[in-house]
């Protein structure tokens, strides 16, 4: 008797034709992709630069009425006094703590901050509510526990010369940006005040 191997359908040796497909980019294709991803990257970069180049007078400026507020916030809360010193010849501000009565020696364990201003943010003329103003040297605005010894302006010009104004009111201890040449409240003697 003959034994027949038989195999089922399903387990029967198929012979199929294996297709390699070749998964890859031709050179042009990849050019392509990277001309285009440079010319992204470089559109990227000039917006952001743009916009740094803007931000540049904004983030000068707010530094400077930050450091103002902190120093008029701190003196008032404290019995400590502050000072924010405007150099216009350097361009440059600095707040320091006034811990000696000689109050024309800035001794450099004071200096709290010291800021360069760059040729986007630059300082023109300050000018006090007293009517004294300076277009260069030093500016002093000084904080105690009472507020601000003076009020004024800083008067600042961007890189554009459009022309803005840190207020600072000596009734009010908030420092605020305007735009323009603000016009400056000036306190009213006592004896031209009529009741």
């Amino acid at each position: 008797m003959e034994i027949s191997r038989k195999t089922p359908y399903n387990c029967r040796v198929r012979h199929q034709v294996i297709r390699i497909n070749k998964c890859g980019f031709t050179l042009t294709e990849m050019l392509v992709v990277i001309v285009i991803l440079s010319l992204l990257l470089v559109i990227a970069q000039v917006n952001i630069f743009t916009m740094l180049r803007r931000n540049t007078f904004k983030s000068q400026a707010q530094l400077l009425i930050s450091t103002m507020q902190s120093a008029i916030n701190t003196a008032t809360q404290s019995e400590r006094r502050y000072e924010v010193i405007v150099d216009l010849s350097e361009q440059t501000f600095l707040l320091r703590q006034i811990t000696t009565p000689d109050l024309s020696d800035v001794l450099e364990e004071e200096i709290i901050i010291n800021e360069n201003l760059s040729e986007n943010c630059r300082i023109v003329s300050v000018e006090f509510d007293d009517g004294d103003y300076t277009y260069d040297g030093r500016a002093k605005f000084r904080a105690g526990r009472a507020g601000w010894a003076y009020g004024g302006k800083i008067v600042l010009k961007d890189e554009h010369d459009q022309y803005y104004s840190i207020v600072v009111n000596r009734m009010n201890r908030i420092i605020t940006l305007e735009n323009g040449n603000h016009q400056l409240l000036k306190p009213v003697p006592k004896d031209e005040i009529s009741i």
